[in-house]
């Protein structure tokens, strides 16, 4: 059986995006890093979202979503307002008025160099994940700052992980600490929901 080298992934270059939706009764965004365009002639693009996400079943029941396109200047904070909690226990947007696209969707009012606004036309199952193939509906240039890719996150806006002398394990893609001897298996990491695959050990 061929040797798969799960760390080959991590070289292949994503970008850093907020995706927001609206459940009917609150605006609500996460960071996805897996959005790509399929074909121009239609315009359509993909999104892929972990099911355990709210945002994903939010998505599936009303079908449109906008894709906010982050730069190099944004903040941690923003990767943890919308990264690290959940939209159904929290209001992500609470003590703001974001801009509204013709969906009626939020645009985030700093740090995206674009937007762009997409209608569900297929959905694939895939497992733990669900794909969303869009048609997009509306698009806008906001800056001409620089997109923020995945690797400049984790080299330039990431905290770096501080020393610690406590058993453990350490998220790769978000910095969450898991504190033990041992791994669980199964385990899923309760900020961004990737599983052990992405976890590593503290030396």
């Amino acid at each position: 059986m061929a040797n798969i080298n799960t760390k080959a992934l991590f070289n292949i270059s994503y970008g850093l995006y907020v995706v927001t939706s609206n459940d009917g009764n609150k605006h609500n965004g996460i960071i996805v890093n897996t959005v790509m365009q399929l074909t121009d002639t239609p315009n359509r693009v993909a999104v892929c979202i972990n099911k355990m996400n709210y945002s994903h079943s939010v998505i599936k029941e009303k079908g449109i979503m906008n894709v906010n396109c982050l730069t190099e200047g944004t903040p941690f904070e923003t990767f943890k307002r919308f990264g690290f909690q959940s939209g159904k226990d929290v209001n992500k947007f609470e003590g703001e008025s974001p801009k509204l696209s013709e969906n009626g969707l939020a645009v985030l009012n700093e740090n995206i160099n674009a937007f762009i606004s997409l209608k569900v036309a297929n959905y694939v199952d895939l497992d733990t994940h669900g794909l969303f193939i869009c048609d997009v509906t509306e698009a806008e240039i906001i800056s001409t700052e620089k997109a923020v890719t995945y690797t400049y996150y984790q080299e330039n806006i990431k905290p770096k992980n501080k020393e610690t002398k406590k058993k453990g394990y350490v998220c790769k893609i978000c910095g969450y600490v898991y504190e033990g001897e041992v791994l669980p298996d199964d385990f899923i990491c309760p900020w961004c929901k990737h599983g052990v695959s992405d976890f590593e050990e503290i030396k």
